[in-house]
């Protein structure tokens, strides 16, 4: 029999793209959602891709709840934790992202020190590194963590924060420090598995759609969905992962070179999307009436790099480019009538 991975949040853009990989490989997976109602989509949209769903089975768990997560976990060898909430714009109450991202984390790695895994991977984000600090900083690495009293920190920054300081923790308090790896991804785009655009590929979409105007001067790490799988499944095995953060983005793009791409790549969509850099004062003004725009701000001018030199090494070939990554996204919400 081949291994068996319990992957969390197996629905979502990530965890669909880590399970894919994973069936793939001969791995076993057994993927958690909130709702079993949503196995069956799940299932077909890995069959659709060419996966071996005899090697797929499905668990209920609930961030929220301590039910089935030790059974869950207990002839599991390894543990994929993709599973945190995130919303495009942020709630009224902060604690609705950072509550189920801390207790999920805990409840996660919590079953897997009870039983016999061998390497927990968890899935962070550039959330929890770059943020908080002097807006001069420019470059950045997994020595870095956000300082949450610091400015520009959102709700879903903070709990990407102290959901993955949380993780690291229990595997310290444990004495089993080389048993986590967390991942830590600057915005993930790339090809979407099924017709759910999840927030990512959506403000991909709002390039396409033409209600962005013009664009915000505003730039953001990104990197493929494609790779940033590979290295959740890579991590699995190489020791080179134990102990370890690894940051991952392949470049640094602004709005407006997304959009060029998007206009040279589409040009039936060139009409639409932004073709000029909108000055930071109309910004502004503009975020008065649009909340994903408002909680950006904080970006405007900012150009930030992470170091990915570990990741890179771990994965062993070129990272898929960021520009590449976006009309993946774009083609894909075409696709499926989502722009």
């Amino acid at each position: 029999m081949s291994d068996l991975v319990l992957l969390t949040g197996i629905s979502g853009f990530l965890g669909g793209h880590v399970a894919l990989q994973l069936l793939r490989q001969g791995f076993r997976v057994r993927g958690s959602v909130r709702d079993l109602g949503k196995a069956e989509k799940v299932r077909a949209t890995m069959a659709r891709h060419g996966a071996d769903i005899d090697r797929l089975e499905f668990v209920a768990l609930d961030l929220l709840a301590d039910a089935g997560w030790r059974e869950a976990l207990a002839d599991a060898r390894y543990l994929q934790h993709t599973a945190s909430p995130f919303f495009t714009t942020m709630p009224a109450d902060r604690m609705d992202l950072i509550r189920p991202a801390v207790e999920g984390t805990e409840r996660a790695i919590g079953a897997a020190l009870a039983g016999d895994v061998e390497r927990i991977v968890l899935t962070s984000s550039m959330a929890a590194i770059a943020y908080g600090h002097d807006p001069a900083r420019r470059d950045f690495s997994a020595a870095d963590w956000t300082n949450l009293s610091g400015p520009g920190v959102n709700a879903y920054t903070e709990s990407k924060t102290l959901a993955e300081r949380r993780a690291w923790e229990m595997v310290d308090g444990a004495g089993r420090h080389d048993l986590l790896t967390t991942i830590n991804p600057s915005v993930l785009l790339g090809p979407l598995l099924d017709d759910d655009p999840g927030t990512s590929a959506a403000l991909v979409g709002r390039l396409l759609d033409g209600s962005v105007p013009a664009a915000p001067r505003i730039a953001f790490g990104i990197v493929d969905v494609r790779d940033v799988a590979a290295l959740h499944v890579a991590t699995m095995t190489d020791p080179r992962a134990a102990g370890q953060r690894l940051p991952i983005s392949e470049a640094t793009v602004s709005l407006i070179e997304a959009s060029r791409a998007l206009a040279k790549a589409l040009p039936e969509q060139a009409r639409k999307v932004p073709r000029f850099e909108m000055p930071d004062w109309l910004v502004r003004l503009y975020a008065l009436f649009d909340s994903d725009v408002r909680g950006n701000l904080g970006e405007l001018g900012i150009y930030k790099t992470l170091d990915s030199t570990a990741a890179r090494a771990i994965l062993g070939h070129p990272l898929i480019p960021a520009t590449d990554a976006v009309i993946a996204s774009a083609r894909s919400l075409l696709a499926e009538k989502l722009a």
